[in-house]
């Protein structure tokens, strides 16, 4: 009791990936109070390591603007520096008044919504961390984290700092209820969402879709910019008729192992 042979862990993740990312999620919650503490700072950085796998950057077509002047930063833009120039003709230029043309990608912002209704242990909890560090390492500085059941907890605030395998942590952290808000869910996303100034605001929804209380999932989904949906690849079909039906784009994913891919499919353009 009370330890974790990290040498073996490795080669249970080389054996069966996902069956150990499971073990792991629920030894988070080990009765053995030195096991869970061993638990939760190994997932924290495995967790993160596995995330990082593949392309961690959102493409997106860059744009020329002015910025601020750097020596190395590109061309000095002449119109937007043009006060500047004949003001410093009888002195020294002020070069925080230039301006260069850069090129600057359009930036993102990201909400994950997971769904904590039924069962949330093992491998769904497993693939909902996973998720979670997905998202934080491809929008780090610009996203969110919510787990809805009955009601919506935020994990993490759409621009509140907070270290990602906190963010981990705290989700590995969570249990399971029987109902699923769905429409609440979808909402509390666009206010999330509508903190930020990024150029393309993306909206993750890790569930099967089956909403089983009162309220209208389709008008929120809607409402946002961006859906996409990540539904479980052996219960999928509801999440895909909800998709068509709101007009959001829906994925599969296998097993934790795989969600990080996944992650990095749903920020692809359409």
């Amino acid at each position: 009791m009370g330890e974790l042979d990290e040498d073996e862990l490795s080669g249970a993740m080389a054996a069966d990936p996902d069956g150990t990312l499971a073990l792991l999620a629920d030894l988070v919650g080990a009765t053995d109070e030195r096991l869970r503490t061993l638990a939760r700072q190994l997932a924290g950085r495995l967790f993160f390591d596995i995330a990082q796998r593949g392309p961690t950057r959102s493409r997106g077509i860059g744009r020329l603007r002015a910025l601020p002047y750097r020596p190395d930063g590109g061309d000095l833009d002449i119109d937007a520096s043009i006060d500047a120039i004949i003001e410093g003709r009888a002195g020294a230029i002020d070069a925080d008044r230039l301006r260069i043309r850069g090129w600057v990608r359009p930036s993102t912002a990201m909400c994950l919504m997971l769904d904590r209704s039924g069962s949330m242990g093992g491998r769904p909890l497993a693939t909902a961390a996973l998720a979670a560090a997905a998202v934080a390492t491809r929008s780090p500085t610009d996203y969110s984290v919510l787990a809805f059941g009955k009601d919506v907890v935020v994990a993490k605030s759409q621009l509140t700092p907070k270290p990602g395998d906190a963010v981990v942590t705290d989700i590995l952290s969570l249990r399971g209820f029987g109902t699923t808000d769905l429409a609440s869910a979808l909402r509390a996303a666009g206010e999330q969402l509508a903190r930020s100034h990024a150029g393309r605001k993306v909206a993750v929804l890790l569930s099967d879709c089956r909403s089983t209380v009162d309220g209208d999932p389709m008008v929120a989904a809607q409402a946002l910019d961006e859906l996409v949906i990540i539904a479980p690849e052996e219960d999928c079909a509801e999440a895909f008729a909800f998709a068509t039906r709101c007009g959001a784009r829906c994925l599969t994913v296998s097993g934790p192992s795989a969600v990080a891919e996944v992650v990095s499919r749903a920020l692809e353009r359409a």
